[in-house]
This record gives C-alpha cells, sequence and structure tokens, in this order.
C-alpha cells in the first residue's frame, strides 16, 4: 500500500461534538486536542512522515473573545505539558508552529519557541501545527518576502514562492483529510494543496478514530493522481 507522505488535517467539529453531548465548548476542544496527539501517533506507525493540522485560522480571531482566549491558553497547557513533551519526545516527533507567532500572547510564543527547540532533533515525524494561519496569509506574506529582496519579476517562479511559504522545505501535502462533515478548504494551505487528494470524513473530530485514518489511506490508494495532466 502506498503510504501518503504528508497528509494535511482538518480536525474540524470540536464544537459541534461537545454541544451535542451536552458539554462545554472548552472540553470539545480539550479532546481534540487529544485526539490530535493520537493522531501523530497512528500517522507514524503507518510510515506518514510530516503532519499539517489546522490548530486556529486568522479568520478564528473573529470568534467570541473568551473563546478566542481560552485557545490561546489550552496551546500553551498543551504544547507546555511534560507528559505531552516526554510523548512526543518518546515518539520521535518534531513540532514546528507555522502562522502569524506575532500575534499570539508573548507566553504562548515563548512556550512555541520551547518545544520547537526540544524536539527540533526528532525525526521520526514532523508536526506543523497551524496557529493563526490563513492560505492567503501564507501567500501574501511570501510575496512581501521576495519584493523585500528586491528579485526581478522575471526570477519569479512557483519553486522561488514555495521556498518563502511556512512550509518552507515540506513536499507538498499527499492527502488532505477532514473531519467534521464539511467539504471545503477554508483557506488552508491553497497554494501548497493544489494537487492533493481530498477525502472527507462525515465524524467529529473527537470521534475520528485509527480506523477511520485507514480508511483514508485506503482511498488514497484508489485514487489515480494526475496532477492537472
Amino acid at each position: 500500500m502506498d503510504v501518503p507522505y504528508h497528509i494535511v488535517l482538518f480536525p474540524d467539529g470540536n464544537r459541534r461534538w461537545a454541544k451535542k453531548k451536552g458539554l462545554s465548548t472548552i472540553q470539545g476542544h480539550w479532546e481534540g486536542f487529544d485526539n490530535l496527539k493520537k493522531f501523530c501517533i497512528w500517522c507514524k506507525n503507518r510510515g506518514v512522515k510530516i503532519g499539517t493540522a489546522f490548530g486556529f485560522s486568522t479568520e478564528n480571531w473573529k470568534r467570541v473573545k473568551d473563546e478566542v482566549g481560552y485557545l490561546m491558553e489550552l496551546f500553551e497547557k498543551v504544547l507546555s505539558d511534560q507528559k505531552y513533551i516526554q510523548e512526543l519526545q518518546t515518539e520521535g516527533i518534531r513540532v514546528k508552529i507555522i502562522g502569524q507567532k506575532e500575534r499570539l500572547p508573548k507566553s504562548l510564543q515563548r512556550v512555541i519557541e520551547k518545544i520547537e527547540n526540544i524536539t527540533k532533533n526528532n525525526k521520526n515525524f514532523y508536526l506543523n501545527l497551524a496557529v493563526s494561519y490563513g492560505g492567503r496569509w501564507d501567500v501574501l506574506q511570501a510575496v512581501k518576502k521576495i519584493v523585500a529582496k528586491k528579485i526581478p519579476a522575471e526570477k519569479i517562479t512557483e519553486e522561488l514562492i514555495s521556498e518563502h511559504l511556512s512550509t518552507a522545505g515540506f513536499p507538498d501535502p499527499n492527502l488532505i483529510i477532514r473531519a467534521g462533515g464539511e467539504k471545503r478548504l477554508s483557506n488552508f494551505v491553497l497554494w501548497q494543496g493544489a494537487y492533493s487528494e481530498l477525502y472527507f470524513s462525515k465524524k467529529l473530530w473527537p470521534d475520528f478514530t485509527e480506523s477511520d485514518l485507514d480508511k483514508a489511506i485506503e482511498e488514497y490508494n484508489k485514487r489515480q493522481r494526475r496532477f492537472g495532466g
């Protein structure tokens, strides 16, 4: 079986899952983070090398202030949790946060710097966690970097733009999985996902299981990737 080298994940449906169970939105997000930790290990065990997960979008800043504040606290708690860090080390998982780091609380920025440094030598699996990220923002900031370098227009290529994206250095994703029943890209990895295979699961993210990942990979293997041809 052909295992995708790079999987993009939309862990969608945490709030709806909580509402269905009569729980708080906060509990839904917590369950979602817990399932993301499991997902990384499932992927690693199957030979997937890179996972890019949607954590918090540029549009999510428009949510209720209390929810945004809690999500920032939750990121900080999870990424600084010693048990979680030990799991990352044991499993050989490297973590990188992509997105507008400068918009995040200073305390979260410090936690991000620390976990990226602690896990920088891990090689079994690479997790890109997108926080305050948007696909259009990513292309825009790449263009701004290129302009700042005064690179002539005739020398600007697709490869050059890719080299200035948040995911620079990583191959484009083979497979994009979206849980939660929605069928759209929601301004995520718009450039990188141009030729990715798309897989949509009706399951809300906290209910997404290891067998659901296997179903997605099985479906991926049935596809004939044409890359526009």
